[in-house]
């Protein structure tokens, strides 16, 4: 791997000679711009607008543009002498833990080659150093004509510099997250961890860029004159309105790709947490349908008790209304026979 940058590492008083190499590279596939009549390529020109003419690449150097439009010429040895400790240097400056770092900072990624014999024993020195510490370095070093910051850490048996943003280019995410009130249920995020348990892990290292290799079989295929090859048609679904449904299909679809029976979904058990309230709340319902049961019982039989006294009322008043009857009749007798 061909170095892009020379140095040296700043870890206190101990300077480690360093090469920076790339640690990643692209795949993509490039195109050229062409002319659609007849296939001709389509040159982008360096044209000096001054002289209007076409110049070489040896003949161009930097410039500042001033607010008034003016050209400040700045050359490469005013960039060498720049007053900044770090032009030269990756400056170590701090030591924290690896989960401090938002992912969000994450930028270009870089491997630190140690410079010659002399550096191996200090490269390596840090290098054990980070691993014992389960820390990462936090630096700051120069490079493409700008300050940066950046975080070493150990990759393999190599130390990985990652170039990260300054906290203030990183952006707030305000107004981003939905401003309307929304009510997540127990069942749902069942479902969802189910969905994720069963959609599992994976080895990275067997993901692999379809669109690329797409790409390439359209252009083998154009190159050899055939008929690229067509995508196929892709599986139409219904719109599933209801999220609970939706979450269900995806946990029934995830396990048929995996070679599972679908079965139902069986939700996960619930946290604890989450358990606790449901219990004391079916506690309460227990006891409340306890305490309604029992004057209900006590009210249907005050019930049937007035209603025998009110049977025993009402036969006590007809049994009078009878004695009363006689009485009458009977004297109404003795005045005849006295009158006889």
């Amino acid at each position: 791997m061909r170095s892009i940058w020379n140095g040296a590492i700043s870890f206190g008083l101990v300077s480690i000679p360093i090469k920076l190499v790339n640690a990643t590279e692209s795949h993509s596939i490039s195109f050229r711009q062409i002319h659609t009549e007849d296939g001709g390529r389509v040159r982008y020109r360096k044209v000096c607008e001054l002289e209007d003419r076409e110049i070489s690449q040896a003949e161009i150097g930097k410039g500042y543009e001033d607010a008034d439009g003016t050209i400040i010429p700045i050359t490469d040895e005013d960039l060498a002498h720049l007053p900044l400790p770090t032009a030269k240097t990756i400056e170590i400056v701090a030591f924290v833990p690896a989960e401090r770092i938002d992912p969000l900072q994450m930028d270009a990624s870089y491997y630190l080659q140690a410079g010659g014999a002399p550096a191996a024993k200090p490269y390596t020195l840090l290098r054990e150093a980070l691993k014992r510490s389960n820390k990462v370095a936090i630096a700051k070093f120069a490079l493409r004509g700008r300050e940066r910051l950046g975080m070493l850490r150990v990759v393999e048996d190599a130390i990985a510099l990652h170039g990260l943003l300054w906290p203030d280019e990183v952006r707030a995410p305000e107004g981003l997250a939905p401003d309307t009130k929304v009510t997540v249920s127990d069942k749902e995020l069942d479902l969802a961890d189910a969905l994720m348990d069963t959609l599992g892990e994976i080895d990275l290292d067997e993901l692999h860029d379809e669109y690329r290799e797409a790409l390439e079989e359209v252009v083998a295929a154009k190159a050899a004159g055939e008929a690229p090859p067509e995508s196929p048609e892709p599986a139409r679904s219904g719109k599933v309105l209801d999220l609970m449904a939706a979450l269900e299909k995806s946990v029934r679809e995830a396990k048929e790709s995996r070679g599972e029976e679908p079965g139902e979904v069986r939700q996960l058990p619930q946290r604890k947490s989450a358990r606790a309230a449901p219990k004391q709340t079916g506690g309460k319902k227990s006891t409340a349908r306890t305490a309604k049961s029992t004057p209900t019982k006590k009210t249907a039989a005050a019930k049937k008790t007035t209603a025998k006294a009110s049977q025993g009322t009402k036969k006590t008043a007809s049994a009078k209304k009878a004695t009363a009857a006689k009485k009458t009749s009977a004297k109404k007798t003795t005045a005849r026979k006295r009158s006889a």
